[in-house]
């Protein structure tokens, strides 16, 4: 599990991707939910080491490396 003491720092989430932990949000809304059936969810934004598109993970089920 990680949380924001990790950020910073290389991270691995659950499909073994790796990369820099740059932030928790602990109530991010997916924007591809519908208005009335969003619900908040604590997300981490992992993005690629030597950059590329970021991404979010479970921070529950990443891990720092």
């Amino acid at each position: 599990m990680i949380d924001r003491h990790d950020i910073g720092h290389r991270v691995q989430d659950a499909h073994g991707r790796t990369g820099i932990l740059r932030e928790i949000d602990p109530a991010w809304e997916d924007p591809s939910d519908p208005p009335g059936g969003r619900r908040w969810q604590v997300v981490a934004f992992i993005s690629p080491e030597r950059g590329g598109r970021e991404w979010h993970a479970d921070p529950t089920t990443a891990f720092r490396m």
